[in-house]
Formats: C-alpha cells, structure tokens, sequence
C-alpha cells in the first residue's frame, strides 16, 4: 500500500541537502543533490514505518489523483 507524507527540504550552508517530515518522528536525511535526498528520505521513512508502525499516526493513503507540491526557481 502506497502512502503519501510531505518532506521539508531545506539547503544547508555547506552545499548539501536536508529532508525532514513532520508526518514521522525522526525521519532525517541528507543528500548532494535534491533527488539524492529525496530517495534517501524514501528508503528512511520505509523503515521507520515498519518499525514503528503501531506507533505512527496512519498517513492518507494515495488516490487516482493528488496534489504534488514542486519549486521553480526563476
């Protein structure tokens, strides 16, 4: 079953990438590159959860259709 949660991705000062959620607790992850993070967030977040399923508030499940945040920069 697919699941959807939001990550913050935020540049750090040293040219690299951090990814948190605020759907689960300690979900933490740094890459290079934003994809790099994103993937690496992916594989965390898949742990954390079977981990700690019991203990995770139930995230939305993932419709036909849904809202995808991106950034563009200009």
């Amino acid at each position: 079953m697919e699941r959807l949660l939001n990550l913050h991705i935020e540049k750090l000062p040293v040219g690299f990438y951090l990814a948190t959620s605020d759907s689960i607790q300690g979900l933490v992850a740094q890459g290079r590159t934003i994809a790099e993070t994103i993937e690496i967030a992916k594989d965390v977040a898949k742990k954390l959860i079977e981990a700690q399923e019991d203990n995770i508030p139930k995230l939305e499940s993932i419709d036909d259709s849904f809202d995808y945040p991106i950034v563009i920069g200009v």
